[in-house]
C-alpha cells in the first residue's frame, strides 16, 4: 500500500517546514519513504512506484548508484570483454564529454523518461544527428550494464532514440575516374602499391595498415583480411566476421606489387605497408605524409579551412591546400568500379565487407541504376499496348 501525507517540522534555526511523504512498501516487502515539495510531485511519484512494485522492477534512491559511477561500471565492462582500444576510448569521451556533465550526480533511479527525451531535443539543437544518436545509445548502453548487474530495475532510454532522416542520408559519391587516374600518375614507386591497392580493393584505412604479405597469394592473384590495426598501430582480428574476406587482385595491382615486395622494407611480422620504423602506420601520417601532398601534387587540392571555416593561410598569404577527397572515398571507388562492371549484390556485400545485404543497398544503391536497362524493361513490359 502506498500512502501520502503531509510532514510539518521546524528546522534548528525556528523556521516552518513542511514536504509530502510518500511511504510504501516495495516488491520485496521492505519499507520506504522519499519526501517532496509538492504534492503532485509526490503523487507522481507514488504512481510510478506503485506500477514499478506490480512489475517487481522498483529501484529505491537509497539502493541506487550514480550516472557517473554507472558510467565508470560500463567502461570497466567493456575493458574485462577485451574490446578495442578505440572503442573504449570513445565511450570514455562519451561518458566524460556528454552524460556525466549533465546526468553524473543523480541516481540513477532518479533519472525519468521526460527528462532523457527533453534531453533528445537539446542535444538535436547542439549537435549532429550522427553525434546525438551516439550520446543517447550510449546512455542506453550504461543503463543496461547497470540493469545487469542489478544497480537498476529497468532502462528507460531503451526507446528513445534518434533516427536517421533519409533526406539527411549523405550519398555516397565516389572520386571521378579521371581524378583516380591523376592520382596513380602522380603516385610515386613507393605510394603507387599503396594507393593502387586502395582504389581496387576496398579497404579500410586500418585493414591496409595491418595488411601481411602471408594474407596475398600473388599466384592466385587474391587478398585475404584477416587482420586490421588500430589507431595506436595494435593489430587485431577485424571487427566483424564480414570484414574477414577475400578479394581478388586486377593483374595490374598483381604486377605492381610484385615488383614492391622484392623493394619492401622486411618487417618481424611482414607487413605490406610498415611505416619506417616497421610497424603498421598510422592513419594520420598516412593522410599527412601521403595522401593529402599527393592529391595536391595531381592538381586535387583545395583551400584547407580552419574550424571556423576560415582559409588556413602559410607564411605569404597564400592558402594552404589539402586533399579534395577524404581516404574512405578511395574504398567507394572501389565499390563504383565493381559496379560499373555489373557484379551482382552478394558479391558486392562480400567484396566491400558488410555484414548485410541491407547496408550495401543503404550505402550504393543509387549506383546500382542501370539506366539503359531501365528502359529496355519500360518497352518490354508495355509493348503489348502499343501492337
Amino acid at each position: 500500500m502506498t500512502a501520502i501525507r503531509k510532514r510539518d517540522w521546524t528546522s534548528p534555526k525556528g523556521l516552518k517546514k513542511s514536504a509530502w511523504l510518500v511511504d510504501y512498501k516495495d516488491q520485496n516487502g521492505k519499507r520506504r519513504a522519499r519526501q517532496f515539495s509538492t504534492k503532485k510531485e509526490a503523487a507522481a511519484y507514488a504512481d510510478r512506484a506503485r506500477d514499478e512494485i506490480r512489475q517487481g522492477r522498483h529501484t529505491h534512491d537509497r539502493d541506487s548508484i550514480t550516472v557517473a559511477v554507472a558510467a565508470d561500471l560500463w567502461i570497466a565492462a567493456a575493458d574485462a570483454e577485451g574490446l578495442e582500444r578505440s572503442t573504449i576510448k570513445r565511450y570514455r569521451e562519451l561518458a566524460r564529454l556528454h552524460i556525466v556533465p549533465k546526468f553524473g550526480e543523480l541516481k540513477l533511479s532518479q533519472l525519468s523518461k521526460t527528462q532523457l527525451i527533453e534531453w533528445r531535443q537539446d542535444l538535436l539543437m547542439a549537435q549532429s544527428r550522427s553525434m546525438a544518436s551516439k550520446i543517447i545509445r550510449a546512455l542506453s548502453a550504461i543503463l543496461s550494464n547497470a540493469m545487469q548487474i542489478g544497480a537498476i530495475s529497468q532502462n528507460i532510454a531503451s526507446d528513445v532514440k534518434v533516427g536517421k532522416m533519409k533526406r539527411e542520408a549523405e550519398r555516397v559519391e565516389p572520386p571521378a575516374r579521371a581524378d583516380l587516374k591523376k592520382l596513380i600518375a602522380a603516385a610515386t614507386d613507393d605510394e603507387r602499391p599503396f594507393i593502387l591497392t586502395a582504389i581496387t580493393m576496398g579497404l579500410r584505412s586500418s585493414e591496409l595498415r595491418g595488411l601481411c604479405w602471408r594474407d596475398i597469394d600473388l599466384n592466385a592473384e587474391s587478398l585475404t583480411v584477416r587482420l586490421r590495426a588500430d589507431e595506436w598501430g595494435q593489430l587485431g582480428s577485424p571487427k566483424s566476421e564480414a570484414g574477414r574476406r577475400t578479394i581478388p587482385m586486377p593483374p595490374q595491382l598483381v604486377a605492381e606489387l610484385k615488383k614492391w615486395k622484392l623493394r619492401c622494407k622486411p618487417t618481424k611480422i611482414g607487413l605490406v605497408f610498415p611505416s619506417n620504423a616497421g610497424t603498421p602506420m598510422r592513419h594520420n601520417n598516412i593522410l599527412r605524409r601521403m595522401y593529402f601532398p599527393l592529391q595536391v601534387r595531381a592538381g586535387l587540392g583545395r583551400p584547407k579551412l580552419d574550424k571556423n571555416g576560415q582559409l588556413v593561410l602559410d607564411d605569404d598569404a597564400s592558402p594552404i591546400l589539402t586533399g579534395k577527397y577524404r581516404f574512405h572515398a578511395l574504398r567507394h571507388a572501389a565499390a563504383s568500379g565493381w559496379i560499373a562492371s555489373k557484379i551482382d549484390l552478394k558479391r558486392l556485400q562480400v567484396w566491400i565487407g558488410h555484414e548485410s545485404i541491407q547496408l550495401t543497398l543503404d550505402t550504393y544503391g543509387h549506383l546500382l541504376a542501370d539506366q539503359e536497362r531501365d528502359a529496355e524493361l519500360a518497352t518490354l513490359a508495355s509493348r503489348d499496348l502499343f501492337a
